[in-house]
Protein backbone atom coordinates (compact mmCIF):
# COMPACT_ATOMS: atom_id res chain seq x y z
CA UNK A 1 0.00 0.00 0.00
CA UNK A 2 1.61 3.21 -0.55
CA UNK A 3 0.94 6.55 1.58
CA UNK A 4 0.24 9.95 1.44
CA UNK A 5 0.36 12.26 4.47
CA UNK A 6 -1.00 15.58 4.78
CA UNK A 7 1.34 17.48 7.78
CA UNK A 8 0.63 20.38 10.23
CA UNK A 9 -2.91 21.44 8.99
CA UNK A 10 -3.87 24.31 11.45
CA UNK A 11 -7.45 24.75 11.97
CA UNK A 12 -9.42 26.86 15.14
CA UNK A 13 -11.94 24.97 16.89
CA UNK A 14 -14.19 25.70 19.55
CA UNK A 15 -13.59 21.61 21.25
CA UNK A 16 -13.08 20.56 24.37
CA UNK A 17 -14.76 19.93 28.34
CA UNK A 18 -14.92 23.46 29.66
CA UNK A 19 -17.04 26.10 28.59
CA UNK A 20 -14.55 28.92 28.17
CA UNK A 21 -12.54 26.49 25.30
CA UNK A 22 -16.19 26.02 23.52
CA UNK A 23 -16.19 29.98 24.05
CA UNK A 24 -13.32 31.23 23.40
CA UNK A 25 -11.97 28.49 20.78
CA UNK A 26 -7.98 27.76 20.05
CA UNK A 27 -6.11 26.00 17.25
CA UNK A 28 -5.67 22.90 16.50
CA UNK A 29 -3.32 20.87 14.42
CA UNK A 30 -3.99 17.49 12.42
CA UNK A 31 -2.42 15.10 10.75
CA UNK A 32 -3.24 12.91 7.96
CA UNK A 33 -2.05 9.52 6.97
CA UNK A 34 -3.86 7.90 4.09
CA UNK A 35 -2.73 4.01 2.60
CA UNK A 36 -4.44 3.79 -0.96
CA UNK A 37 -2.92 2.55 -4.18
CA UNK A 38 -1.19 5.33 -5.97
CA UNK A 39 0.11 3.33 -8.96
CA UNK A 40 -2.46 4.80 -11.39
CA UNK A 41 -1.94 7.87 -10.45
CA UNK A 42 1.68 7.92 -10.48
CA UNK A 43 2.01 6.48 -13.99
CA UNK A 44 -0.82 8.19 -15.33
CA UNK A 45 -0.38 11.67 -13.74
CA UNK A 46 -3.66 12.32 -12.95
CA UNK A 47 -5.64 13.94 -10.75
CA UNK A 48 -8.25 11.99 -11.05
CA UNK A 49 -6.44 8.92 -10.12
CA UNK A 50 -5.88 10.27 -6.50
CA UNK A 51 -7.47 11.97 -3.69
CA UNK A 52 -7.13 15.63 -4.10
CA UNK A 53 -5.40 16.76 -0.83
CA UNK A 54 -6.63 20.37 -0.96
CA UNK A 55 -10.19 18.39 -0.67
CA UNK A 56 -9.07 16.41 2.06
CA UNK A 57 -8.18 19.81 3.43
CA UNK A 58 -11.41 21.29 2.45
CA UNK A 59 -13.47 18.25 4.78
CA UNK A 60 -11.02 17.97 7.64
CA UNK A 61 -11.49 22.03 7.80
CA UNK A 62 -15.20 21.41 7.78
CA UNK A 63 -15.14 18.99 10.78
CA UNK A 64 -12.65 20.94 12.96
CA UNK A 65 -14.19 23.72 12.78
CA UNK A 66 -17.58 23.02 12.50
CA UNK A 67 -19.70 21.21 15.45
CA UNK A 68 -17.25 21.35 18.90
CA UNK A 69 -16.57 17.98 20.96
CA UNK A 70 -15.69 17.69 23.79
CA UNK A 71 -12.78 15.20 23.35
CA UNK A 72 -9.97 15.34 20.55
CA UNK A 73 -10.44 11.48 20.23
CA UNK A 74 -13.87 12.01 19.38
CA UNK A 75 -12.93 14.77 16.90
CA UNK A 76 -10.04 12.40 15.47
CA UNK A 77 -12.87 9.59 15.23
CA UNK A 78 -15.31 11.67 12.94
CA UNK A 79 -12.53 13.29 11.10
CA UNK A 80 -11.36 8.88 9.98
CA UNK A 81 -14.96 8.09 9.50
CA UNK A 82 -15.70 10.98 7.84
CA UNK A 83 -12.50 10.59 5.25
CA UNK A 84 -13.55 6.92 4.78
CA UNK A 85 -16.60 7.31 3.96
CA UNK A 86 -15.99 10.45 1.12
CA UNK A 87 -13.08 8.68 -0.23
CA UNK A 88 -13.42 5.27 -0.91
CA UNK A 89 -10.31 4.56 -2.53
CA UNK A 90 -8.76 5.23 0.90
CA UNK A 91 -8.16 1.95 2.79
CA UNK A 92 -6.83 2.79 5.83
CA UNK A 93 -6.47 6.30 7.64
CA UNK A 94 -4.51 7.30 10.57
CA UNK A 95 -5.75 10.87 12.10
CA UNK A 96 -3.50 12.80 14.50
CA UNK A 97 -4.93 15.75 16.26
CA UNK A 98 -3.10 17.95 18.43
CA UNK A 99 -4.49 20.31 20.98
CA UNK A 100 -1.42 22.55 21.76
CA UNK A 101 -2.90 24.39 25.04
CA UNK A 102 -4.82 22.58 27.37
CA UNK A 103 -6.14 24.56 29.90
CA UNK A 104 -4.07 23.04 32.60
CA UNK A 105 -1.51 25.12 34.75
CA UNK A 106 1.40 22.83 32.82
CA UNK A 107 3.93 23.82 30.37
CA UNK A 108 4.24 20.93 27.39
CA UNK A 109 3.47 21.17 23.58
CA UNK A 110 0.08 20.05 24.17
CA UNK A 111 -2.01 16.62 23.34
CA UNK A 112 -2.03 14.40 20.35
CA UNK A 113 -4.49 11.74 20.21
CA UNK A 114 -3.76 9.24 17.26
CA UNK A 115 -6.54 6.98 15.87
CA UNK A 116 -6.32 4.57 12.90
CA UNK A 117 -9.20 2.97 10.92
CA UNK A 118 -10.08 0.74 8.18
CA UNK A 119 -12.41 -0.97 5.51
CA UNK A 120 -12.90 -4.51 6.68
CA UNK A 121 -13.26 -6.94 3.84
CA UNK A 122 -17.41 -5.52 3.70
CA UNK A 123 -16.62 -1.93 3.51
CA UNK A 124 -17.28 -1.63 6.94
CA UNK A 125 -15.38 1.40 9.22
CA UNK A 126 -13.05 -0.47 11.75
CA UNK A 127 -10.13 0.32 14.52
CA UNK A 128 -6.84 -0.79 13.50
Amino acid sequence: MDRMLVKGMQFYGYHGVFAEENRLGQKFGVDLELLLDLEKAATMDDLEATVNYAELHALTKKIVEGTPFKLIEALAGSIATQLLAAYTMINEVTVRVTKPNPPFDIHFDGVTVELRRKRDADGRVVTV
